[in-house]
């Protein structure tokens, strides 16, 4: 996990899917958890969407309140 990755998870929106358009922080915790038990994309949302995940499991999404543009 790099400060870059967590930038990322705040500016990055969601490529696809139900949730297409809404940034990866603020994607709702059983959507990630639907990917933990079916398989996370490849390449580099993947790795964002596994890390939002842990983030989310283990209650730290509020590490990234400051990385949110007011």
């Amino acid at each position: 996990m790099s400060p870059e990755d967590l930038q990322k998870l705040v500016t990055l929106e969601m490529p696809f899917g139900k949730h297409q358009g809404t940034p990866i922080a603020d994607l709702p915790g059983n959507y990630l958890a639907w990917f933990a038990r079916e398989g996370f994309p490849k390449g580099e949302i993947g790795r964002l969407l596994r890390l939002m995940h842990e983030i989310d499991h283990n209650g730290l999404a509020d590490l990234l309140t400051p990385l949110r543009q007011p």
